[in-house]
């Protein structure tokens, strides 16, 4: 326990599915966390869930400008950051010769210009030691239907982590890739899966994977936890698969 004693985390997308496990488990380890989403509704009504130790950003991570204020927020309450998660995510499954531009634009948007972006304002703010989490996907390594543009946004931020592992030696952040398998959460909904096709399709990935099941948004935020505390403390530049084993299937 305690592991985040006092540490400040940033979690983009940490109203829900991952991103709210992993904001819930830092700070029952002692960390503040500052969530930041898109609906003002949503991220109140998370940090009332969460206790005193969260607060909220509301802005749309596809716009520059929310960057800016996520910086200026943690500068004027904290004076700097130790953990940056980078989470927030969108996906569209279409086949590639139906992807149209506005589709193509809204995934790299959100999820590999908001990343780096979000990164580069918030970096001068870490503090030495500091950890930067990035959320990809078993998608940029393993090919999924309908997945090639999500696909190449989540490559295109793990080669980002290994840049910056690199990048940011000197002053001793360290920065890693978790890349989920199926996992249950809210995104299922968002891809159009209705509440009573759930079990069939639910039992049909379970098939595809080794461990038999989908993952739970508290375990993708235990893995989170280790990179971000010191029991990872000489772990960088990697990607690590928290997906039941179905990259290798």
């Amino acid at each position: 326990m305690n592991k985040l004693t006092d540490k400040v985390a940033i979690i983009t997308g940490g109203n829900s599915g991952i991103g709210l496990a992993t904001a819930r488990l830092f700070i029952d380890e002692g960390a503040h966390v500052v969530i930041v989403g898109r609906r003002r509704d949503a991220v109140d009504e998370t940090v009332a869930e969460l206790g005193p130790r969260a607060l909220g950003v509301t802005g749309d991570l596809a716009d520059l400008a929310t960057h800016d204020s996520v910086a200026e927020f943690v500068a004027e309450r904290f004076g700097g950051a130790d953990i940056y998660m980078a989470n927030a995510g969108v996906n569209t499954i279409t086949p590639s010769s139906a992807v149209g531009i506005q589709e193509y634009d809204a995934q790299f948007d959100t999820n590999t210009r908001a990343v780096f972006f979000g990164v580069q304002k918030i970096a001068p703010l870490m503090r030495n030691g500091g950890v930067i989490l990035l959320t990809s996907s078993i998608a940029s390594g393993k090919v999924l239907e309908g997945h090639a543009v999500y696909a190449g946004t989540k490559a295109a931020i793990e080669a980002f982590a290994r840049s910056w592992a690199l990048e940011f030696k000197d002053r001793g952040i360290r920065v890693n890739v978790i890349s989920p398998g199926p996992v249950d959460t809210p995104i299922l909904a968002k891809l159009g899966i209705a509440s009573a096709d759930r079990p069939a399709f639910e039992a049909g990935v379970a098939q595809a994977i080794p461990l038999g099941r989908l993952g739970r948004p508290e375990e993708l935020a235990r893995a989170a936890l280790f990179l971000a505390s010191n029991d990872g403390s000489f772990i960088t530049g990697v990607a690590l698969n928290v997906d039941g084993g179905i990259a290798l299937t």
